[in-house]
């Protein structure tokens, strides 16, 4: 495999990616990196269908150079049980594209501000799917648990990170350092399963090595 295209512009993302999948020996480009514009409709009823909507649409405009690529897409959300599981597949798209998530997180706080600790339970999902260069497709999930806080928190995550707490309350992922923040992470864990899927035992050794869980 020579190259694995990402579909996403996201500069965070891709740093978190590119972080996480450090020990595997292929070039790793965004979308944007590879000269490709695709904003499809997300218009899936699960996180795996998104991101598969998202795969098949940057599969199908790849420049020639990149034929033999893999193309990766993920689509990832919070789910809050007392918001009916919202934001969810919508996490990106909740309040506005543009909607800056400072605002959106004073919301869910808003939202949850007479929900007691032991019910304000949360979750990060994050599904990633593959399309190979013969139109094969693939799917894996990453999730990691926990609740939701009163304030935000860190600065060294993005999105819903200042407010998302571990399980018990005492430090948000925004936190996190971003080696242990990879370490735990919806998106970590998703794409260490994807990478295993791709590339076998090799890359199984190699996370076991760096995730001990």
């Amino acid at each position: 495999m020579k190259t694995i295209i990402f579909a996403t512009g996201n500069k965070d993302k891709m740093r978190e990616i590119r972080e996480i999948l450090g020990s595997v020996d292929t070039e790793i480009l965004s979308m944007r990196e590879a000269d490709i514009v695709s904003d499809p409709d997300e218009n899936g009823k699960t996180f795996e269908d998104n991101a598969l909507i998202k795969a098949r649409a940057v599969h199908e405009k790849l420049p020639e150079k990149y034929r033999d690529a893999v193309v990766l897409a993920d689509d990832s959300g919070l789910v809050v049980d007392a918001m009916d599981g919202m934001p969810g597949v919508m996490s990106a798209r909740w309040m506005g594209r543009d909607t800056s998530y400072h605002i959106k997180n004073a919301k869910i706080i808003e939202n949850l501000k007479d929900v007691p600790v032991e019910k304000r339970t949360a979750r990060f999902v994050d599904a990633i799917a593959a399309v190979l260069p013969d139109g094969t497709e693939k799917t894996v999930r990453g999730v990691i648990e926990g609740k939701i806080g009163y304030e935000e928190r860190g600065e060294n995550g993005f999105g819903y990170d200042p407010i998302f707490m571990l399980p018990d309350m005492s430090v948000s992922t925004a936190e996190l350092p971003p080696e242990e923040k990879n370490r735990i992470s919806h998106r970590g864990r998703a794409l260490r399963a994807m990478a295993e899927e791709l590339f076998g035992a090799a890359e199984s050794r190699n996370r076991s090595r760096r995730d001990p869980m």
